[in-house]
């Protein structure tokens, strides 16, 4: 459900979302490891700036010992016999300023972003490391009549969990939406993050995206990427379900 109050011209939204996201790769190892990725977020909306948090339900199937990270993270495989655990994942709170900089004449803005990672997953079961991670991040836009073009670049700041060393890491992406009609869009986007394990590739994906809005509050979002590394995941996707 979608809430607005408005206040000397200024409307503050809630918005809803959910969904789910099935990924599978070797990352490295000998055996597929599958993931099933089921968050739950809501977005505080104020004309500037969002507030957003995600508490995410995660299951996993693969050798004994194998951890994940949070979505998109780097999955380290283990090598033990095949089990499935699953619970709580890694809490998520973001915020993000728009139109930092913004040129109406050229179709440009730059947004900020920040989102901090928190260590919740069971790391005992191997879905977390247990750490806080940090996240800066800006994204560049030009807009067209029928479509944007997205351009990102930041940086990640990774906990020191006990036993593993974790580099901080530099994360890119680029790609864009084009809007064929007045409730339709699909999307291409490719995505770079520098391996947080010595002497293990990046983590290199491309993704495809279409979105429906029903309504005005209701919106649907389906997706599927594909990796180019031994660190990423050999394919998945999901969909979203968005409200507000």
């Amino acid at each position: 459900v979608s809430t607005t109050v408005t206040a000397d011209d200024s409307a503050i939204t809630t918005v809803w979302s959910t969904g789910l996201e099935y990924s599978t790769g070797t990352y490295g190892g000998d055996d597929d490891i599958e993931e099933i990725y089921l968050p739950v977020g809501v977005s505080l909306n104020f004309p500037r700036v969002s507030l957003n948090l995600t508490v995410p339900y995660l299951s996993v199937r693969g050798p004994a010992g194998t951890e994940v990270g949070d979505s998109g993270g780097q999955t380290l495989p283990g090598s033990g016999d095949t089990v499935t655990e699953s619970g709580l994942g890694d809490v998520i709170a973001g915020i993000t300023v728009y139109d930092v900089a913004y040129s109406d004449e050229l179709g440009l803005a730059l947004d900020l972003a920040a989102r901090v990672k928190f260590g919740t997953a069971d790391v005992d079961k191997g879905l977390g490391t247990g750490e806080q991670d940090v996240t800066l991040r800006a994204d560049f836009y030009k807009f067209y009549e029928q479509a944007t073009l997205l351009g990102s670049v930041g940086y990640k700041f990774r906990g020191a969990p006990e036993g593993v060393e974790l580099r901080d890491v530099l994360i890119a992406s680029v790609g864009g939406s084009y809007y064929p009609g007045d409730r339709n869009s699909i999307g291409l986007f490719y995505d770079y993050r520098e391996s947080a394990i010595p002497d293990s590739d990046a983590i290199s994906e491309l993704t495809a995206t279409f979105a429906r809005r029903l309504n005005n509050s209701w919106t649907l979002q389906f997706y599927v990427f594909t990796g180019f590394s031994e660190s990423s995941s050999d394919w998945g996707g999901g969909f979203a379900v968005i409200v507000g």
